[in-house]
């Protein structure tokens, strides 16, 4: 009952939070806070927003497999956010962009806009729910499974929280909502680091000496390119993947392009884009503690079942640590709902301005979104991080391959031939991987990403060869 009232009050916050901020909103209101957010607030929100309740329960167990090399693929990040911030944001802050993909359109065509929006939904949509899936899953075995709940309505209900404090103010909400979670999400990792700490009789630099002397605290792989932990393998996926799950998704470069300006946007880019390997690497610390108490569970179990042996103890651990998934997850999920929304109205029917429209997609999105969870409930066999980045390896490559060729060649691939290059390097990356393994035992990993990234790039060059084959052979 205790964890129930937690969560009421911190609903409570996010609500008067909302009405504070949702005063006179327009559509312009909801996509782009009128473009008057603070860099900082954008920032510190962001960071808590880019850590998901997969984050929460996954990381901490990935050091059972991989130890502590995720590392490597966070100092890639680092990289990835510098990129995004010096290619990507000047681009479309010059073309003062509601959608990051309308210069899909502007650049090749209507059919290139529609095929990158389409990408997204379908990217986001399905990344968005195996994040969300976490919080359902941990508050309904904490507190919706004893009061006799079926999961389907906690879905449901936790959906219908997010879509009336997101309903009016939007993405200007949301960046003020975030900065309270990301304070909720860290104060719960380190009141659970140091009760961890304590459970093992050890002081801070004890725990330090540990974790160091830990067979789990390996961070880099040098020396056996074969291994989906070989350093470069893990460094260049990490760039990519900040490059395409932040500069090529509109749900991120959504709140970055809410900033006054071009430059305290990069600023705000850069600052949370470093921020993001400490808060890893306390995730990651926290595991190879958490594997140091006797009949430790693993993989995903790890944290959650430390939770609960630890809630005969004392009720503070489950409530701490429901509250850092509630925060973690609610700030992914809230702003997903409102992009959706966002490329829905603006980008495939075309009516920004239609406030009418606006508000009863955002309901749609709200349902699909539900529909898409007990999906993936009933589907999922495989560890959670793992499925984020399966999913964006097979979507967000097209888009890869879609915004590199345009701003890095002055190509024009033929338009309508577009979608069938996109839909069909998935399908091609698949089979490589496929093939590789049969032949090699190699089998990709993160960087299925940019094999599936250089197979569009490909295609639209092979396309735009043939424009211009066509027009040398046409009669003047």
């Amino acid at each position: 009952m205790m964890i129930l009232i937690t969560i009421l009050c911190y609903f409570g916050l996010l609500f008067g939070i909302s009405r504070l901020t949702a005063r006179r909103s327009t559509n312009e209101t909801f996509y782009r806070a009128d473009r008057q957010s603070p860099w900082y607030m954008v920032a510190f929100g962001m960071v808590g927003a880019s850590i998901s309740g997969v984050t929460f329960v996954s990381v901490p167990g990935m050091v059972q497999q991989t130890q502590m090399t995720y590392l490597q693929t966070c100092m890639g990040f680092v990289l990835g956010y510098v990129m995004v911030a010096f290619v990507f944001l000047p681009l479309y802050y010059r073309l003062n962009l509601t959608s990051i993909y309308a210069y899909l359109g502007t650049r090749f065509g209507a059919c290139s806009h529609k095929t990158g929006a389409c990408f997204f939904l379908l990217s986001k949509m399905a990344g968005a729910s195996v994040r969300f899936y976490v919080v359902c899953i941990i508050l309904q075995r904490f507190v919706f499974q004893p009061l006799g709940v079926p999961f389907a309505v906690t879905v449901t209900g936790l959906v219908l929280l997010i879509w009336l404090y997101t309903r009016q103010g939007g993405i200007k909400t949301l960046v003020w909502t975030d900065s309270l979670q990301t304070v909720c999400l860290f104060a719960a990792l380190l009141i659970i680091i140091y009760k961890v700490v304590d459970d093992l009789g050890l002081t801070f630099s004890g725990a330090v000496s540990a974790i160091q002397a830990s067979a789990l605290s390996q961070v880099f792989v040098w020396d056996d390119w074969m291994s989906k932990q070989y350093f470069w393998k893990q460094f260049l996926s990490g760039t990519f993947i900040v490059v395409v799950m932040t500069g090529l998704d509109q749900d991120m470069m959504q709140k970055n392009l809410t900033c006054k300006t071009l430059r305290g946007a990069q600023k705000d880019m850069c600052t949370y884009g470093v921020a993001f390997l400490p808060a890893n690497l306390l995730f990651l610390a926290l595991g190879v503690l958490l594997t140091m108490i006797p009949g430790a569970a693993t993989g995903d179990e790890l944290l959650p079942a430390y939770v609960t042996q630890a809630s005969t103890l004392s009720p503070l651990i489950p409530l701490l640590f429901v509250l850092g998934i509630v925060a973690a997850s609610f700030s992914s999920a809230d702003s997903a709902l409102t992009s959706l929304t966002t490329i829905f109205c603006v980008d495939i029917v075309g009516r920004q301005d239609d406030e009418r429209l606006r508000r009863r997609v955002h309901i749609g999105v709200c349902g699909v979104f539900v529909l898409f969870i007990l999906i993936f409930k009933a589907l999922n066999s495989t560890s959670l991080i793992d499925a984020v980045y399966i999913i964006a390896g097979y979507t967000y490559g097209p888009l890869l391959g879609l915004f590199l060729f345009g701003l890095f060649t002055r190509k024009m691939p033929a338009d309508r031939f577009v979608p069938y290059i996109c839909v069909v390097s998935p399908m091609l990356s698949y089979g490589v991987d496929l093939l590789v393994q049969r032949l090699w035992g190699y089998r990709f990993g993160y960087e299925l990403l940019m094999l599936n990234g250089l197979l569009t790039f490909t295609g639209l060059w092979l396309s735009s060869r043939h424009i211009r084959s066509a027009e040398r052979q046409t009669p003047s």
